[in-house]
């Protein structure tokens, strides 16, 4: 069979998939619904870059890490724009389908589950949202197991022959990763006399202020939508979502700002 636009994309299959319940959708239902699922396709490319990013660091490739983390700063900036859309929804018009998410949340998105474990935001409470012994929990808990995107950073500063501590290298990978005093005078010195890692570590704070911007977003998203109500699925709503602001993924980075 001859491969075709539709055919290659599998268009029919893809445009049949905004029916998340019986029966007609709401008008603005359908703008709900194609949202979302472009997020986890968003998603779902952001984890094969920053698979393919870990792998380019530790193998030394900068050139091909600078391009990789260019493409994911891209795709960041149409995460965050897509909200904007998403705000062309008023309270009431949410209202008027809210209640047919009945249990489900974004806070089961386990792609994103699966970036903020490789950005480093560890945590075992974070499986309770999945069955146990599904396909779902079992991604999200290799995700926990596995090195961040720091971890191959450090990798990439001890390949550049920076004195990166053993203990630091071999670390638990289940576990946040803690400040590190030694890291950051390394940070330092790359930043005063070695431009091309340095710019390699510049890209890693913008991903980091990328990320804290979509949440910042999100959260003032949820506000102006539901206000202080709850969430769906029984979460906090944007009290919660608060409390995830302003927590960077790579803490040294930020914290050698005032000796640079």
């Amino acid at each position: 069979m001859t491969v075709t636009y539709s055919s290659y994309l599998k268009l029919d299959e893809l445009l049949a998939l905004q029916q998340p319940r019986p029966g007609e959708l709401e008008h603005d239902e359908t703008l709900f619904v194609i949202i979302h699922q472009v997020y986890e396709l968003w998603f779902k490319e952001v984890l094969h870059e920053l698979d393919y990013l870990q792998k380019l660091l530790r193998s030394n490739d900068t050139p091909l890490a600078a391009a990789t983390l260019k493409r994911i700063l891209t795709i960041l900036k149409t995460l965050v724009a897509q909200i904007d859309v998403l705000e062309t929804i008023t309270p009431l018009n949410f209202l008027a389908f809210r209640d047919r998410l009945e249990s489900g949340s974004g806070f089961q998105s386990h792609q994103f589950r699966e970036i903020e474990f490789i950005l480093g935001k560890k945590g075992r409470p974070s499986f309770e949202r999945y069955p146990e012994g599904s396909e779902n929990r079992k991604r999200v808990e290799r995700r926990l197991s596995q090195p961040t995107l720091w971890d191959a950073f450090l990798h990439y500063l001890a390949a550049n022959e920076y004195r990166v501590p053993k203990t630091l290298l071999d670390r638990d990978h289940s576990k946040a990763y803690e400040p590190s005093p030694e890291v950051q005078r390394i940070l330092v010195e790359v930043y005063k006399k070695n431009p091309t890692v340095a710019q390699i570590a510049e890209r890693l704070v913008d991903l980091d202020e990328g990320f804290m911007e979509w949440r910042y977003r999100h959260v003032k998203m949820v506000q102006r939508t539901i206000g202080t109500k709850s969430g769906t699925g029984g979460s906090a709503g944007a009290e919660y979502l608060l409390t995830t602001i302003n927590q960077p993924a790579f803490p040294d980075l930020w914290a050698i700002r005032a000796e640079l």
